[in-house]
């Protein structure tokens, strides 16, 4: 008798229930990577939540850097990871789930628990081991190094998740890497958590924003400057950021400023791994790793002739485009929480939580500055207000606009005409904010652009929205 995939799934949860006591947590999910069961233990572990309000959801939103996507996506199991949760490592087995047929229809992670007689020599013995090498990892490292990981990169859109997995893959190959993508959407964490995830994490992480520098300073900046080069130069070379950066991880930011002049000698030395310093005839031999990145439209400048076609080709073989925080559906929520929590801890008071209000105001905003826009408005609703939560006034102080009055402080009116008219107001406002334009608006309003323009003269919102 065969078994249907909810009977399959059923009887792994029955399985892991029975052998709680040897676990310390433990997750099922379905063939869609969303949450079908978590133990007693696991939710501990997640603080307490309840089973109830996370069935169904995006493995992502409950657990942000779960690798059980993976696991369905790809059929691999995964045997052994040692993760972090707080002060406590655990030793978790990850396996896909599959019906006769082989297809897959979940996957379920465990925790052993770390008591368990029989692992703990194992436990002593990689202990020192993690030790050891941490010690001989100190004495390599140089003051130069990442600041952040991939478990800091948080997100469980779809547009998050794609940037997760070239992330990944970035760090297992050595080929040059170009971040595409608008001010703020964190191209140089990216940049940071590719070195720290690849074979060079113990070596230099190197960064130069290329447009923060004076033209006639860059060629010394990036190549280094031989003894004597110039009136006033050093009697010692003066070595430049690919000579510091050998064997790590060379990130160019706004590599797009780059000098036409420039880009030559910068491709010559990615293609050579040669460098000449400045007033030397010298080459010195460099193994970098270059991580790119921009925010203007590198292929319309090559088309321009403002950028090298041979130099984008270089730099282009792996892109990674950053998605803008309006394409990021429901990440907002996820990251306004996390930066309340990390300003909390910062400034040593309690954490805030966000209001329903607080949230619909910043899930309306178009976000031109992205994630850093956010993350400096939670902090300004921090400096600005001392109660114990962020409500929508705090979140309109911050981005500068009006919050709406809530319905106990809108005195009701008893005419029916006066109700309709504050309702198109309210909609035709609350459309143009989400929006950003009003042709969108009138889209989504189910109107005609010019229909709207009459409405928005007749309620006073001449101004509202750009064109």
């Amino acid at each position: 008798m065969s078994l249907s995939a909810e009977e399959r799934l059923s009887a792994a949860r029955s399985l892991l229930q029975m052998v709680e006591e040897m676990i310390d947590g433990a997750t099922i999910v379905d063939h869609r990577s969303r949450v079908v069961w978590f133990s007693a233990g696991q939710l501990a572990l997640l603080g307490g939540v309840r089973l109830s309000d996370v069935v169904g959801q995006d493995i992502e939103r409950v657990i942000p850097h779960s690798r059980l996507r993976e696991v369905v996506e790809t059929g691999q199991p995964q045997p052994l990871d040692i993760i972090q949760y707080g002060d406590t490592s655990l030793l978790v087995t990850r396996l896909p789930l599959r019906d006769e047929t082989g297809t897959i229809i979940g996957a379920f992670a465990f925790a052993l628990k770390n008591s368990i007689p029989h692992l703990r020599p194992i436990a002593e013995r990689v202990h020192q081991l993690q030790s050891r090498l941490a010690r001989m990892e100190q004495a390599l490292s140089t003051t130069r190094s990442h600041r952040y990981t991939s478990e800091q990169i948080l997100g469980a859109s779809a547009a998050m998740r794609e940037v997760g997995r070239l992330l990944r893959r970035a760090a297992d190959v050595r080929s040059p890497v170009l971040l595409l993508g608008e001010t703020g959407t964190g191209k140089e964490m990216i940049a940071h958590a590719i070195h720290a995830a690849s074979g060079r994490v113990n070596r230099p992480f190197v960064a130069i924003n290329v447009a923060a520098v004076p033209e006639n300073l860059l060629e010394a900046e990036f190549f280094g400057v031989a003894p004597g080069a110039f009136t006033g130069a050093a009697r010692q070379p003066r070595p430049g950021k690919f000579q510091i950066a050998h064997e790590g991880t060379l990130f160019l930011d706004e590599i797009g400023d780059m000098p036409l002049a420039l880009q030559a000698k910068l491709l010559r030395a990615l293609q050579d791994g040669e460098v000449e310093p400045v007033g030397s005839n010298q080459l010195a031999r460099v193994d970098v790793r270059v991580i790119a990145a921009t925010s203007r439209p590198l292929a319309d400048m090559v088309r321009a002739g403002t950028f090298r076609q041979d130099l984008y080709y270089r730099l282009n073989v792996l892109s990674i485009r950053l998605p803008p925080l309006r394409e990021r559906a429901g990440d907002i929520e996820l990251l306004a929480g996390k930066f309340s929590e990390r300003i909390a801890q910062s400034f040593a008071v309690a954490f805030r939580p966000l209001s329903r209000g607080a949230l619909d105001l910043l899930e309306a905003h178009t976000w031109p500055g992205n994630v850093r826009e956010l993350a400096n408005v939670i902090e300004q609703a921090y400096v600005r207000s001392e109660s114990d939560r962020i409500d929508a006034a705090d979140i309109a102080a911050a981005l500068g606009i009006e919050a709406e009055p809530s319905a106990a402080q809108t005195p009701p009116s008893t005419r029916l005409s006066d109700a309709v008219e504050d309702l198109e107001r309210r909609m035709i406002t609350d459309a143009l904010r989400r929006c950003g334009n009003r042709q969108a608006a009138a889209r989504a309003l189910g109107i005609s652009r010019s229909n709207l323009y009459a409405k928005m003269q007749r309620h006073g919102l001449g101004e509202s929205g750009t064109g």
